[in-house]
């Protein structure tokens, strides 16, 4: 029997595949039904509102739509924040802008690393000991 510590609250709980203690996924499942049920009665709500509403933080709902319990296909005005800049979303983790300059920043880095590969220098800049004895 597999025994972890409920990320949660913290008590003692049979691991099982949802990651957490029986009474914490009883909270999060109330805590989904009352964002849905207020969904159905207001349409046209901000993520924001709905928090505030159903005292659910922002977190949550976010890790809901994210995992699909909460669609937000009907619901124009509701989005959620870009992980790096805070931009308002609707998909992904990242807006464009972001996605596009880690992008670029990967295709730079990349491109530094093959002229020094191809060079044959050491771009590490660290002394090893296999260097020391290929001199002798």
């Amino acid at each position: 029997m597999n025994l972890a510590n409920c990320p949660q609250c913290g008590k003692l709980y049979v691991a099982n595949l949802r990651g957490m203690c029986g009474n914490c996924i009883k909270d999060i499942d109330h805590q989904y039904e009352r964002c849905n049920q207020y969904l159905r009665e207001h349409k046209g709500t901000t993520i924001t509102e709905l928090s505030e509403a159903v005292d659910v933080s922002i977190k949550q709902i976010t890790t809901f739509i994210r995992e699909g319990r909460i669609s937000i296909a009907n619901a124009p005005n509701m989005g959620y924040a870009c992980e790096v800049c805070g931009t308002v979303i609707r998909e992904n983790n990242m807006c464009e802008p972001c996605r596009t300059r880690l992008t670029k920043d990967i295709r730079n880095a990349y491109q530094d690393e093959e002229p020094a590969k191809e060079s044959g220098s050491n771009s590490h800049g660290a002394y090893r000991i296999v260097d020391k004895y290929r001199n002798n």
